[in-house]
């Protein structure tokens, strides 16, 4: 039986309509069902080629007992990214905040009835894992903290979107100083061997690489340099189809993640153009 998503021109809710959750698409309606009903939201944020988004709809979504609980003490809400940029960009902060700089799809967020987030994150597995709660677990601590001490979890969405109003009107600045910590921020993580930032999972950071070929010394152009040279003869640049997947899993940038995103596609064109006319 279809339920609220039918209708949608989203791919991605789609992909939902046929589920036995009880979704709503994001709108007026939604939140006024939630503060009518007086039930938190649970709000699910993907996209049509996102890998773990299938992975939790065909684990936790599907499944008629799981769905069964959310109905009753949720009002789930499914958003698709690419139709809302902007609100995944918001919650996708909020997450980041929450989670010591952490996030990804499928975005999950426990929202109060009004829309402010108390508890966000990313992939919930069915069973749990190391450092990482069930899916279940989640759903049954959440509800019984709404009925048994919905206080502390108001006091943490009124943190939280405070946090995300004061960024939101923070001013712009190009104090030298900030700039200086920042590039030797991204210098400490940067990898001798393989080259780019971090370890694995390893994401082609478009705008950290563009950040030091702005900056343009020969140091900070090294590593803008060395890490475009290394992604574009790595597993992770599509070199059939063209384009570059979403991230490489291991640290060598041998083995990617199999789906590819406009927006990280259009940002990192822009880069390696940059990168191309700042060095030989």
């Amino acid at each position: 039986m279809a339920n609220r998503l039918a209708d949608s021109s989203s791919d991605h809710l789609l992909q939902y309509a046929h589920q036995p959750v009880d979704w709503w698409p994001w709108g007026p309606e939604a939140l006024a069902h939630a503060v009518e009903t007086d039930r938190p939201i649970l709000l699910s944020i993907g996209y049509a080629s996102c890998h773990w988004c299938h992975v939790m709809g065909s684990e936790s979504f599907e499944n008629p007992e799981v769905a069964e609980f959310i109905n009753a003490h949720f009002v789930p809400v499914k958003v698709d990214r690419e139709q809302h940029p902007v609100l995944d960009q918001v919650f996708m902060t909020a997450t980041q905040l929450m989670n010591e700089g952490a996030g990804g799809w499928p975005l999950t967020a426990f929202l109060t009835p009004e829309g402010r987030p108390f508890f966000t994150g990313t992939y919930f597995p069915p069973e749990p894992q190391p450092g990482r709660p069930s899916f279940t677990q989640v759903l049954q601590a959440l509800a019984d903290t709404w009925e048994t001490d919905r206080q502390t979890l108001v006091a943490g969405a009124d943190m939280v979107a405070g946090h995300l109003a004061a960024l939101a009107t923070a001013p712009l600045t190009d104090d030298a100083p900030e700039v200086h910590a920042a590039v030797e921020t991204i210098a400490a993580d940067f990898d001798l061997i393989h080259a780019g930032f971090g370890t694995a999972p390893k994401f082609p950071s478009a705008t950290t690489l563009d950040a030091l070929l702005v900056r343009g010394d020969a140091r900070s152009l090294e590593l803008a340099q060395r890490s475009l040279e290394t992604m574009a003869r790595g597993g992770i640049c599509d070199q059939i189809g063209g384009g570059f997947h979403r991230y490489a899993v291991d640290p060598g940038w041998v083995v990617p993640h199999f789906e590819k995103m406009l927006d990280d596609n259009a940002l990192l064109l822009g880069t390696y153009i940059r990168g191309w006319r700042r060095t030989a």
